[in-house]
């Protein structure tokens, strides 16, 4: 790779003749579809796994499971109350896919599928349309309340409105530009640090000089991990905040 962002390109691995097809029959099989596919047989291993057997003395990977379980319920019912339980599994879901696609992506020569926008900006307008269209079901007309602040004057009921109609609109937005930002940008400093190991090491400089961009390398290596869990938290945290104000009107 000549540039950082090379290991951002979406790479074909099969290809399909489509010159006489229109552009939404390309089948053309890329490393994003690779790597999803194999995300989601790695989550689905790891997720049959920790529930086949279960043990009253827990094994340790019993044991982290149920405690990495019992986080997420009290984070999601901390923020969509006890009337969330009912998608409390597809947030789990979510919250999974995505940290399994930051931490996958920290492997060597793997592709990270949450630095593509495409990817994060189809979950954030997946999820709040499906969120805008339970709330609208459950309350009906008077849903549109949302929209609408209290104890703020009639002549500032109009702009205020737009305001938050159009802070409505920009959810998904700020949702899938802040997790592709995150990721894009920490892999992009990975990069580069990870050359000025090399370059030591290419001039002969075996030694305290190439020590030293090594740990910083391995610093930043575990920072971007943190960050991977942080990111799918925020994700799973905003979109049971939106839910909890469609379901409760706040």
């Amino acid at each position: 790779m000549s540039s950082p962002l090379d290991q951002f390109e979406l790479v074909p691995i099969f290809l399909f003749e489509t010159q006489n097809l229109p552009l939404f029959l390309d089948f053309t099989f890329a490393n994003f579809s690779f790597f999803l596919i194999y995300i989601g047989v790695l989550l689905f291993i790891g997720v049959y796994t920790g529930n086949a057997r279960t043990f009253l003395f827990p094994s340790i990977f019993q044991l982290l499971w149920e405690e990495f379980y019992e986080f997420l319920y009290l984070l999601f019912t901390q923020q969509a109350g006890i009337k969330g339980n009912m998608v409390f599994p597809l947030f789990t879901t979510v919250f999974l896919v995505i940290f399994f696609c930051n931490v996958i992506g920290l492997v060597p020569f793997s592709f990270t599928i949450t630095s593509s926008f495409l990817m994060t900006f189809s979950l954030a307008v997946t999820f709040n349309l499906g969120i805008f269209i339970f709330g609208y079901l459950k309350h009906e007309m008077k849903f549109w309340k949302l929209f609408v602040p209290k104890r703020v004057p009639r002549v500032l009921v109009p702009l205020l409105v737009m305001i938050e109609l159009l802070s409505y609109l920009i959810r998904s937005f700020s949702l899938a530009l802040r997790l592709f930002a995150n990721m894009m940008a920490g892999h992009t400093l990975l990069f580069i640090l990870a050359g000025f190991c090399v370059v030591p090491l290419t001039l002969g400089l075996v030694g305290f000089f190439s020590f030293i961009p090594f740990l910083l390398v391995l610093f930043v290596y575990m920072l971007e991990v943190g960050i991977a869990f942080l990111q799918a938290y925020v994700f799973v945290v905003l979109l049971a905040i939106y839910f909890n104000e469609a379901i409760n009107l706040h």
